[in-house]
């Protein structure tokens, strides 16, 4: 069904705010974040490009843009840098992140233009920021096993997903190794989630669904929804069982907007799956 129909351009970073029972996503290239609260539609607009959140308490959000990451009071709009994200690349924006099990926050860069290579994957934990994968085209899938144990995320334009164990702090050891292989399915993987059981609910651009694999990468299921790009997911709702995925009208030319009425609005799927809490950030 439709959570919300208010079409994005770029609909992203779909984050259930486990104290305010309140999803909160945001419209990229719309510079504005949305969300429903008392069934009513909200909406703040920022001066630059904003992607992604976690969440530090029950009014205040870390929040990734542009230049920096940081801290909104969505109550009061007061606004407070924590660190600067890529200052010397002004040719970049922000793109998927997430926050990890230990308190820290993933987030992800790339060119405004999708520049081969230009982006990165950070991860900022205890006031420091630290580039933890460089060459990235289109960063994505960054979510975490519920045990802690492991992180996954995705180059969408390799099709590949990838897994890289973690340490009791939180950061990646060893390698990353291929997860799951979309690209002979001419599969693009997008957001994604982990829910309680530990699959991989995984939105894939251009396929209109969300898919769920298992540990071994098998996949078990897929819920469709109506819009060709379906971008990022999150579980939340009563008991958090509701599957919500944010989608786009980026890319569509006006045919496409015409056959798809529904592109760039937010959805719902009840009774799908439980997912996990999300985590809090400890900035």
């Amino acid at each position: 069904m439709i959570f919300d129909n208010r079409p994005c351009d770029l609909g992203e970073g779909a984050l259930w705010h486990p104290v305010r029972n309140q999803l909160f996503w945001f419209d990229i290239t719309g510079q504005r974040m949305l969300s429903v609260e008392k069934g009513a539609a909200r909406q703040w607009r920022f001066p630059e490009m904003v992607s992604a959140a976690g969440w530090v308490d029950r009014d205040l959000l870390l929040i990734a843009g542009e230049r920096d990451l940081f801290l909104f009071d969505v109550e009061t709009e007061e606004v407070e840098t924590l660190v600067e994200l890529e200052p010397d690349l002004r040719g970049n924006r922000p793109n998927d992140g997430r926050a990890d099990p230990m308190g820290g926050f993933w987030i992800g860069t790339m060119g405004k233009k999708a520049e081969p290579g230009a982006g990165a994957i950070y991860r900022y934990y205890q006031g420091e920021l630290r580039k933890l994968y460089a060459g990235i085209t289109i960063p994505n899938a960054i979510c975490f096993a519920p045990d802690g144990r492991s992180a996954h995320f995705t180059d969408t334009v390799t099709g590949r997903v990838m897994r890289v164990g973690l340490d009791a702090a939180g950061w990646p050891v060893g390698e990353p190794e291929v997860f799951l292989d979309l690209s002979l399915q001419g599969l693009n993987p997008d957001g994604a989630v982990m829910d309680a059981a530990g699959l991989l609910w995984l939105a894939q651009w251009g396929a209109a669904r969300v898919a769920a694999y298992a540990p071994d990468g098998s996949l078990v299921r897929h819920v469709d929804f109506d819009a060709p790009h379906t971008s990022c997911p999150a579980f939340g709702g009563p008991g958090l069982t509701t599957l919500y995925c944010t989608s786009a009208l980026e890319g569509m030319d006006a045919a496409a907007r015409a056959a798809h009425p529904h592109a760039g609005m937010t959805f719902a799927a009840e009774g799908v799956a439980t997912g996990q809490a999300e985590h809090r950030v400890f900035p």
